[in-house]
């Protein structure tokens, strides 16, 4: 499994192509509180769900608050068989917020 850093995402995040997602896989009360521009909110109990429409990306980063649940997402959904996923496994919206870098809410 591929591990990024919230640094990391945020420097490809100024570029990232049109068939590139942002999964953000903390609660809703979490994510409406502040997320990234243009990413989609799905629990991390619920990915498994939405493994079809992830097939569709060229790559899925999956990132959190610290970590933790980027990196149980992420395996879930590699061994549904997806094969584009990108843990942000080292940090998370916790430090993205710390930052100081765009939220949307």
């Amino acid at each position: 499994m591929e591990i990024i850093s919230i640094d990391e995402l945020h420097d490809e995040n100024e570029k990232m192509g049109e068939n590139i997602l942002i999964l953000d896989v903390r609660s809703p009360e979490e994510y409406s509180a502040g997320h990234i521009e243009g990413s989609q909110n799905t629990p991390h109990e619920e990915v498994s769900g939405i493994v079809e429409d992830l097939r569709n990306y060229d790559k899925v980063y999956v990132h959190c608050k610290m970590g933790g649940r980027a990196k149980i997402a992420s395996e879930a959904l590699i061994n549904a068989g997806l094969d584009n996923i990108v843990c942000v496994g080292k940090g998370g919206m916790e430090r993205w917020m710390q930052m100081g870098w765009p939220v949307q809410k």
